[in-house]
């Protein structure tokens, strides 16, 4: 009877708790499973502001009588769950502010509110004041991490000390998969000065990074951690300094030779051995840059860490004239066995260890042309249509409620749970760069939504509880992504005023004594003693190109692309070269002297006998990394 007498309080107790905070936030869960989602209080049709809107939507009928969201429907169930043909191409889409008070379920503001706080311009003198505090806000991080925490990977923040991988606890994978012991800070900034046009810091930083970091380190990383921020930020910066037009000022390094790409090649041979004795050539998540594959590492990864490693692999490949990291790269199969390919975890969804998985399908295609991945870019997003997206057809007419993309049982399709994580706020933003504009700005709602309830993100919200699951939020920069995007698409103010609301929250909330920190918990807002390097090489620098219209990303000609880690990258016709096509094909082929050349396999890599190993004097034949692609920004 103990355990019932337990099971009863620990019940009440949920209860109590749910009624405070009702009383006191106003952020308390429906009761009934199946009440609507406040968060999209009468959303009516989203529209343009001189078009007219449609009544507000209704509830879904569920079998039984039942009345309720139908995110909780499985696929196929209800009259809103059929195939949608996808990817859709409308008008670039703007939306109607006067609708904003009810999508972002605020409970004291109404439609004249919103209409007239969004509808008018955006004065070109607060837009210069916001672009200066998104660049004071950068220029804050990194002055106190080089003064505090430089050679170290990370600023704490609130110490005014640097931090590095735990080498007490080497489970401490929060932090070990991430610092390797080579002033990631440092790096994976290093792009994001150039984009403010700090060319003295700039190459004061790249010099630093050329004669201080080095790969040759006993530190376990992961894979995946490794590659895109610190493999991607040595390319990024490498194209930069070698880009004979210099759109962003004068970048260049007095007596460079290509020191950048040496070392992002000197990195990515240290990755290799994780790609080594796998059945499946899905590589380990972790290796150890001194001797490889730890013994007692995990075979599990996840499809993210498999299928993330596309872009900066591929790039390395096509500037080295070597397939080598490409072709690992290529390997990309939720959480799978390495060795027998089965997979481990069942959820399907768009958030952590799937998100850059989409992302990079799309981007490799945009950048390498390779007509393969952009088949399976669109076969998983009609899956996504057809069995993570619940509600409405449409997210600007039609009855039922506004869409959601849910956690889903990958073989079956039913709903696994009722929470959304913050990686998922990345969305939108690839809706975008498909032309899905018109379900990139209602998913974007959403997750304002949130940031306004809360000034931040929570790493997890319960849809159906209405309260976060999991309340820290480590200054994340998807949602401002997806703002970015967003506006590029729309040029709607309204996304201007998103990215203002963002900047204020973080300064109000996050700002400590010598940088950015943490939130521990998004309601109370206590803070964490740490700043993430994705602060500085993502969330800043998206803020401020939101704000910086004359910005040479939108004004040079040149085409450029963001990596999942936010380092830029322009696309142009040099990237999509094969340099080692004449040698031999996908099968394998001869050689100039025609002899037959063997394609390997990547659990056939040895990386002691890799070709991809530089001789000396090599950068006499490296191709050149101009940018130079025509046209209008991607973006």
């Amino acid at each position: 009877m103990q355990w019932r007498a337990l099971v009863l309080g620990l019940v009440l107790l949920r209860l109590g708790l749910h009624g405070v905070l009702w009383l006191v936030f106003g952020l308390g869960p429906s009761m009934g499973f199946y009440q609507r989602f406040p968060l999209s209080f009468g959303f009516q049709r989203l529209r343009s502001p001189d078009g007219p809107a449609s009544p507000a939507s209704g509830p879904v009928g569920r079998p039984g009588g039942l009345s309720g969201p139908s995110w909780l429907q499985p696929p196929g169930t209800g009259a809103t769950q059929s195939p949608r043909k996808v990817p859709r191409r409308p008008e670039p889409g703007v939306c109607g502010p006067a609708h904003w008070g009810y999508v972002l379920g605020g409970r004291d503001r109404g439609p004249d509110e919103y209409e007239k706080r969004y509808s008018g311009a955006f004065p070109p003198q607060l837009r210069a004041q916001m672009r200066d505090l998104a660049r004071g806000m950068f220029v804050f991080g990194y002055d106190n991490y080089m003064a505090h925490a430089f050679p170290q990977d990370e600023l704490n923040p609130i110490h005014c000390r640097g931090r590095g991988p735990d080498r007490g606890d080497p489970s401490n994978l929060n932090i070990n998969d991430v610092l390797g012991n080579y002033s990631l800070t440092l790096v994976d900034a290093l792009d994001t000065l150039a984009v403010m046009g700090n060319s003295s810091e700039f190459q004061k930083a790249v010099k630093l990074v050329i004669n201080t970091v080095s790969f040759d380190k006993d530190s376990t990383v992961q894979v995946f951690e490794a590659t895109i921020r610190v493999l991607g930020s040595l390319l990024s910066a490498h194209r930069i300094i070698t880009d004979s037009k210099q759109p962003f000022g004068d970048m260049t390094i007095k007596d460079y030779d290509n020191e950048l790409l040496y070392m992002a090649h000197d990195l990515a041979v240290r990755l290799l051995p994780a790609f080594e004795n796998t059945k499946t050539g899905i590589p380990y998540p972790r290796v150890n840059l001194k001797t490889g594959v730890p013994p007692d590492t995990n075979n599990e990864t996840c499809t993210a860490g498999a299928g993330s490693l596309l872009v900066e692999f591929g790039i390395l490949s096509r500037l080295l004239g070597d397939s080598t990291f490409e072709w690992v790269g290529q390997a990309s199969s939720n959480v799978v066995n390495i060795q027998t390919g089965h997979w481990v975890g069942k959820q399907s969804g768009l958030g952590a260890g799937l998100d850059s998985f989409y992302e990079y399908l799309l981007k490799s295609y945009i950048l390498f042309g390779e007509k393969e991945d952009l088949e399976m870019f669109n076969a998983a997003y009609q899956s996504i249509q057809n069995y993570l997206r619940r509600g409405r057809e449409a997210c600007n007419e039609g009855e039922g409620d506004p869409p959601l993309y849910v956690n889903v049982n990958m073989f079956s399709g039913q709903l696994m749970n009722t929470w959304i994580d913050s990686l998922q706020a990345f969305f939108p933003g690839l809706q975008v760069l498909i032309g899905d504009v018109e379900d990139a700005i209602c998913l974007h709602a959403f997750y304002y939504a949130i940031w306004k309830r809360y000034g931040a993100l929570p790493e997890r919200y319960n849809w159906q509880l209405q309260a976060p699951d999991v309340l820290f939020y480590p200054l994340r920069p998807e949602l401002v992504e997806s703002t970015y995007l967003l506006y590029q698409a729309t040029k709607n103010p309204f996304y201007l005023h998103v990215g203002m609301d963002i900047l204020q929250s973080l300064e109000k909330y996050t700002k400590v004594k010598c940088g950015y920190a943490t939130l521990h918990h998004v309601i109370d807002k206590s803070t964490e003693d740490r700043m993430e390097s994705f602060f500085l090489s993502e969330t800043c620098k998206y803020l401020y190109l939101l704000f910086d219209e004359d910005n040479p990303v939108h004004k040079s000609g040149t085409r450029y692309m963001f990596t999942t880690e936010g380092h830029i990258v322009s696309v142009d016709e040099h990237l999509r070269e094969l340099p080692w096509k004449e040698f031999f094909s996908e099968e394998g082929g001869q050689d100039q002297g025609g002899k037959s050349v063997h394609r390997p396999k990547p659990h056939e890599l040895k990386v002691i006998n890799s070709s991809s190993n530089l001789p000396a004097g090599a950068s006499s034949w490296l191709p050149g990394a101009e940018a130079g692609g025509r046209g209008s920004p991607l973006i």
